[in-house]
């Protein structure tokens, strides 16, 4: 789609030069409660689908934090490529709704269809639509190309801006480790991830950083790509506040049927930790677990002796991680609750790290932390195809200090985004 069939040139270049000059702007729906200065973002999406990522994410900033015309974050959305366009697409009457111009091309998004990037940051979501899938069942969506083309245009115009990368970098582990690599080497503000570790905990569950952890079991369902990196991402955003913070991974492997169970049976994995992670999440078929012929289980093991055990079945619809900590004689559990009103209110959560992000230049929290949940994902589904091989996983010696970013609902949706967030 062409920028003049969405709205005339002269109006969006004087858009456009209030944006870049760092004028204070009112988008087209209620602002922030607080008068804060608009940072601009460029959205680089794979497709704009009624209750997509794309929908979820940008749709706040379009819309406000419920989506429902009111307050929202200090963002407003400068321009907007769309990978693939459907017939369930929503981008052109977004777009044409708030004088959002459609480009297409990524480097146009990011310049703003200018010779220079106006724009404070970008948010790539490569996620939904129709991509191809390996034989080791990952999606292959296009976000280490949206990332080349990002950073390609950072380059060519000398200017670079903070990058958040919905979901998982890759999703195939050398993707993932390109994107981060080049991100460093370029000195770019870089976030990614899951909305979960920003959602709600059913129970509340607020971990001191430094806690003593003697086990942790998580449960995840479904896919096992795209959401045992869900469940990864609750597991590694609890464990890493464990004595000693983050050194990263040793080795993984995928196990199933008699050989996942023998592991509660032998004791290498506590039986009581995962009653407890069990007995946080709805069931969806009546029986023993393990009478579950789906299920599955990436196993783990840190560089300083943790042992990682996240349980995949398809018995149950939520994720959970139980804790065992030093002192407590009973395991501690949580459900990340995965709400659908008002407008899947989790992500607002995580734009609301996004949007921080974006106004301070600094990532709100480690992107170290998905570049390892990511890297784990990818050996043990390489794992699964080598009969439950434990392979050895130099490459996640992946080292970093995580940090007390709060989860849903502590973050003020309507505080200064500058200003630090506070437990």
């Amino acid at each position: 789609m062409k920028t003049s069939e969405l709205m005339s040139r002269r109006d969006w270049l004087a858009g456009a030069a209030a944006i870049a000059c760092g004028a204070t702007v009112q988008p087209a729906r209620a602002n922030t409660a607080k008068s804060v200065k608009v940072k601009s973002v460029a959205a680089v999406v794979s497709i704009y689908e009624p209750k997509t990522h794309a929908d979820v994410l940008v749709g706040k900033i379009l819309q406000g934090w419920k989506q429902d015309g009111g307050t929202g974050p200090a963002l407003t959305l400068s321009s907007l490529y769309v990978d693939q366009i459907s017939d369930r697409d929503l981008s052109r009457q977004m777009a044409a709704k708030y004088n959002v111009p459609i480009f297409d091309t990524i480097e146009k998004a990011v310049t703003a269809g200018m010779d220079r990037i106006p724009v404070d940051g970008v948010i790539s979501i490569g996620e939904h639509g129709d991509y191809p899938v390996n034989f080791k069942g990952q999606q292959l969506y296009p976000r280490r190309r949206f990332f080349k083309e990002i950073t390609d245009t950072f380059q060519k115009y000398h200017r670079v801006v903070p990058v958040f990368n919905d979901k998982h970098p890759g999703p195939v582990w050398t993707d993932a480790k390109w994107m981060y690599d080049r991100a460093q080497e370029m000195k770019v503000p870089f976030m990614a991830g899951s909305s979960l570790p920003l959602t709600y905990r059913k129970p509340e569950l607020d971990l001191p950083l430094g806690s003593e952890i003697e086990a942790a079991v998580g449960i995840g369902y479904s896919n096992l790509d795209r959401y045992g990196f869900h469940a990864l991402e609750c597991y590694q955003c609890l464990v890493e506040r464990r004595r000693g913070a983050e050194s990263g991974v040793e080795w993984v492997q995928y196990l199933e049927g008699d050989s996942m169970w023998n592991v509660l049976d032998e004791g290498l994995v506590s039986q009581n930790v995962f009653n407890a992670a069990l007995a946080a999440v709805p069931k969806v078929r009546q029986g023993d677990v393990r009478d579950d012929p789906d299920a599955g289980l990436f196993l783990f093991r840190y560089n300083d002796g943790f042992l990682g055990a996240l349980f995949m079945l398809q018995s149950v619809n939520r994720t959970s991680v139980a804790l065992k900590l030093k002192g407590q004689a009973k395991p501690v559990a949580t459900q990340f609750e995965e709400r659908t009103e008002p407008a899947h209110p989790h992500f607002a959560y995580l734009l609301k790290g996004i949007e921080r992000m974006i106004h301070t230049g600094r990532p709100s929290y480690p992107v170290e932390r998905t570049i390892l949940t990511s890297g784990i994902l990818d050996r043990a589904l390489t794992s699964r195809f080598q009969d439950g091989k434990k392979l050895k996983t130099p490459e996640l010696a992946i080292r970093y200090q995580p940090v007390d970013y709060p989860h849903a609902p502590q973050p003020d949706l309507s505080s200064n985004p500058s200003q630090p967030l506070v437990k």
